[in-house]
């Protein structure tokens, strides 16, 4: 898993009882993790893309249609 997840320095806020109720992260921290879960969504897509594909243009013939219409 990327790096970031032991960069990690969550503190907890917890209710009398000692149970955690809520996370709170450094700003950095929240940014990067939203940025790893965008990549990772982002990845997800492709491959969804990728395995539902039911045809494939090779990037030339693709470069060259789309910069020739």
């Amino acid at each position: 898993m990327p790096e970031i997840l032991d960069r990690l320095r969550p503190r907890y806020i917890v209710d009398e009882k000692g149970r955690k109720t809520a996370v709170v992260l450094d700003f950095g921290e929240y940014e990067d993790l939203a940025e790893l879960i965008e990549e990772l969504e982002d990845a997800r897509d492709l491959l969804k893309a990728e395995l539902e594909a039911t045809d494939f243009t090779p990037y030339e013939e693709f470069r060259k249609r789309w910069l020739n219409p």
